[in-house]
């Protein structure tokens, strides 16, 4: 059995965030770099639920994990 796959759009909408290609690129531009010592749930721009959502995705390294990393490595990249 396949796990799912899913990416950023999927991601996006699953945090309630918009999730077309311009506003989630947006979303990153606003918001990178991330500092190196701060862990992406832990960032401020996330509510409760949508930082509790990010850290078992990562926790658990479910079918969300490489996902999640992608965008904790885009919002780490220097833009």
């Amino acid at each position: 059995m396949e796990r799912p796959v899913h990416n950023l759009s999927n991601l996006f909408a699953q945090l309630g965030k918009p999730n077309d290609e311009v506003s989630i690129a947006r979303f990153i531009e606003t918001h990178a770099p991330l500092p190196d010592s701060l862990q992406l749930h832990e960032a401020t721009f996330w509510t409760p639920a949508q930082a509790g959502f990010l850290r078992e995705a990562i926790l658990e390294d479910g079918d969300w994990a490489e996902v999640v990393d992608e965008l904790n490595n885009d919002l780490r990249a220097r833009h």
